[in-house]
């Protein structure tokens, strides 16, 4: 096991910015961040369960470099990353005296990391920030690429901007203070990128994925890194989500209409919804003859294999019918003219955009799925 520390550049002209992949980062934050600083001072935000686990660390790493690091703490969970938690996430950077050359620090999950790139976005018309991501799907996907944003009553972040991080710190190490649950939602992320572009790292997941849940840290560290470099190679083709970057969204639009009949609670984490979307969409795509009926046999079996969510069935509790999750994908993001977008797949590591997807095997797909065991 080594713990060396290695780089991921994300390419933006103007915006460029490091992911840094290793375990230990929390304690050399300071080193990290001091660089970017115009004066020694950033306003963290984090939520109170990493708060017990992680804030006294990473702010003593930051004070042995100088800088002073208040944080407020919101509540842990989906549900914060509302109007209510962003506007009190807002106003205590007002408070704070945080000025337009200041560094806003998201210290969590995906939510706080979605909700303070936001904050940070809006604040004096938007000031910096840095990702530190302490979960693995945090790590893989939320804190790269600079979508921020929150939740609507109608629907998941349809409330945000782009706004990209100046540094992602991504600790391998911290992955360890983990439920077994939260990682495996983490990995239904990892999974994705070898479904989406990378069929040689699928075929390498499902070799290490029982070692990468036992808690190898090179294991993960590969994953990790793996996952960022398809991300950032992606957002650097498209930046603003107008072409290649949808493709990030494989078995999201299933994932969030799930996500949205179960009241985003924890019934269903994110990356469970993924995970399940991903088998969804290659059933769909092997429903329309553009990939071989064993893709998606492939896919479940790796999931079962890593002892995760991968059929509607696994969902505890009742689900709309077939037509009332397409209505709830109608309010997805990836609707265009009135059009449901899908990713498909025309095999392991090549999906594409389609937005084509007739009705009847669309309400098929789902009615299958619905009473699979």
């Amino acid at each position: 096991m080594t713990d060396s520390l290695e780089t991921v550049h994300v390419g933006l002209p103007g915006r460029e910015y490091d992911i840094r992949i290793g375990a230990g980062l929390i304690d050399r934050a300071g080193a990290e961040i001091a660089p970017l600083l115009a004066r020694p001072r950033v306003a963290i935000l984090t939520d109170e369960t990493v708060a017990g686990l992680h804030l006294e660390r990473f702010q003593d790493a930051l004070a042995k470099a100088g800088i002073d690091a208040p944080a407020l703490a919101l509540p842990a969970g989906e549900s914060t990353k509302g109007w209510e938690q962003f506007s009190r996430a807002v106003e205590w950077l007002i408070e704070q005296k945080v000025e337009r050359r200041d560094m806003v620090v998201a210290l969590g999950g995906g939510v706080i990391g979605d909700l303070a790139g936001f904050a940070a976005a809006v604040l004096r018309r938007g000031v910096r920030f840095v990702q530190v991501p302490t979960t693995l799907l945090a790590q893989v996907d939320s804190s790269v690429g600079g979508k921020t944003g929150i939740n609507s009553r109608q629907g998941k972040n349809l409330i945000g901007a782009f706004h990209q991080p100046s540094l992602v710190l991504a600790d391998i190490a911290v992955l360890e203070t983990l439920t077994p649950r939260d990682f495996l939602a983490g990995y239904g992320e990892v999974v994705k990128y070898g479904l989406l572009g990378d069929a040689d790292f699928f075929a390498w997941l499902e070799g290490e994925g029982p070692a990468l849940a036992r808690g190898d840290r090179d294991a993960r560290a590969r994953a990790v890194r793996r996952s960022c470099e398809m991300k950032a190679e992606i957002v650097m083709r498209d930046e603003t989500e107008q072409g290649d970057r949808a493709l990030l969204n494989l078995g999201h639009t299933f994932g969030h209409a799930l996500e949205a009949a179960t009241g985003y609670g924890d019934r269903l984490l994110h990356g469970e919804g993924v995970a399940i979307g991903c088998a969804l969409a290659f059933d769909l795509s092997a429903r329309m003859g553009l990939c071989s009926q064993e893709d998606p046999s492939r896919v479940r079996a790796h999931l079962a294999g890593m002892g995760m969510k991968r059929n509607l069935s696994d969902i505890p509790g009742e689900l709309p019918d077939a037509e009332g999750l397409i209505a709830l994908m109608g309010q997805d993001k990836k609707v265009q003219d009135g059009r449901l977008r899908f990713i498909l797949a025309r095999g392991i590591g090549a999906a594409f955009v389609a937005d084509d997807v007739p009705h009847d095997l669309l309400r098929a797909t789902l009615k299958d799925a619905l009473a699979r065991p």
